[in-house]
């Protein structure tokens, strides 16, 4: 099966960082492999292969991908990216990185290609590396923290809210049905599903719409 996709969850190895918010990436891919080690029509099998990284093989949505989990810590995730894309002849624009986001609430998503890193030193690294930014990026929303003097460095390496911890199961399903929507009917179709996606926790919450009596 050549492998025609490779998808890059992005995070920091170790149990220090299992569920922090930079690890959004990671928790993504390991329910993938959770799917798949139920589901033999992913033909999902574990690659042993040198390098700093964990990668197996799958089927997602009828196509032939590789899963990586970078294991040289954020800064240096293009190293295993860019290692993996050269063994196995993939091209940068079939890359799908995917990576937390501080512009975007917790249980907001946004499908791109390109642009720019936007500071964040995981896809910094990926484009030094692949030496291009046409790779497809899946922004999961960590937002920004409350609190105006808190470091950025602080945030993004704690834990999610416990109110943030009941929506992410709801938001790495979705995840993962945009990315089968990207694979089998194109972004355009993933982007209008993705885009528009909000956790049912997040919409109960809106307040109602209608008439005010005066």
């Amino acid at each position: 099966m050549d492998n025609k996709y490779l998808i890059v969850g992005l995070g920091n190895p170790g149990p220090k960082y299992h569920e922090t918010r930079h690890n959004f990436g990671f928790m993504v891919i390991d329910r993938i492999l959770e799917l798949g080690e139920k589901r033999k029509s992913m033909r999902l099998g574990a690659l042993d292969e040198s390098g700093d990284y964990e990668l197996w093989k799958a089927n997602l949505a009828g196509t032939a991908c590789l899963l990586c989990k970078p294991m040289t810590y954020m800064n240096l995730s293009g190293k295993a990216v860019s290692k993996i894309c050269g063994r196995h002849n993939i091209p940068a624009e079939n890359v799908v990185v995917l990576h937390d986001e501080l512009d975007l609430p917790t249980g907001r998503m946004k499908l791109k290609k390109g642009g720019s890193n936007n500071g964040h030193r995981g896809l910094e690294s990926i484009q030094q590396d692949l030496n291009s930014a046409g790779f497809l990026r899946l922004r999961l929303g960590i937002g920004r923290p409350p609190e105006p003097h808190r470091e950025i460095s602080d945030w993004v390496l704690d834990t999610f809210s416990t109110r943030e911890q009941v929506m992410l199961p709801e938001i790495i399903e979705a995840a993962i049905k945009g990315i089968d929507l990207c694979l089998r009917r194109g972004m355009g179709q993933a982007q209008q599903f993705i885009h528009r996606f909000e956790p049912e926790i997040a919409c109960q919450e809106k307040p109602a719409q209608g008439n005010v009596d005066s």
